[in-house]
């Protein structure tokens, strides 16, 4: 072997050398974030099931249908975070819906930049705008009030709000509870309720 072809051979070695040595920096990644304690960020393969799907998008998935299955019924449950008293209980024809959702976007804050249009367009009023904001998966803008949601083993769908001194508790089948201070699906019949009426003249009451 020439002394060119072995300079040639023992270059091709140190540069194959030298790309596994970058390959193993790139390994490192400097720039990953790291705690204060030294700690490295840990990433995970989440397994999916048979329908492709982590459990975290199943429930959201899940969610929405049950939140709009035709003809479903659930029940409101309003509890005291203090007694744990039912305050208030009612059915729910469909699903308790937030204020803050809406079917429109609150500001139209899209536009013309650098020759292009930037946002979603909408149309307000025969007008057509661009916004920023997004359309929710349910077809609606804005936010919900926050609340947790599961399936117990039984598979009765629950959604838990705390919000101050109220508990809000939505299931799609009755829980067991107490007692109910107000019962919305109650009628009140004929006399169970006092009826105010006018005082009598003065007349009337000095005698």
């Amino acid at each position: 072997m020439t002394n060119m072809r072995k300079r040639l051979l023992i270059g091709v070695i140190a540069l194959c050398g030298l790309m596994l040595m970058g390959l193993n920096d790139c390994d490192k990644r400097p720039n990953q974030p790291v705690s204060a304690s030294g700690v490295e960020m840990v990433s995970v393969q989440v397994p999916v099931g048979a329908d492709k799907l982590t459990t975290e998008q199943r429930n959201v998935k899940e969610r929405l249908l049950k939140d709009n299955e035709p003809g479903a019924i659930k029940h409101l449950y309003v509890i005291s975070a203090y007694s744990g008293q039912v305050l208030i209980y009612s059915t729910v024809k469909g699903k308790v819906t937030s204020g803050g959702k809406r079917l429109t976007p609150t500001s139209v804050n899209g536009g013309y930049n650098n020759g292009s249009w930037y946002g979603f367009q909408v149309r307000i009023g025969g007008a057509d705008f661009y916004t920023n904001e997004v359309l929710q998966d349910d077809g609606t803008y804005g936010h919900s009030v926050e609340y947790l949601y599961w399936w117990d083993t039984k598979g009765v769908y629950h959604q838990h709000y705390v919000q101050g001194g109220q508990i809000l508790h939505v299931s799609s089948e009755p829980i067991a509870v107490k007692s109910v201070v107000i019962n919305m699906e109650l009628k009140a019949k004929p006399g169970d309720i006092p009826v105010a009426t006018d005082p009598p003249p003065a007349e009337a009451q000095t005698r």
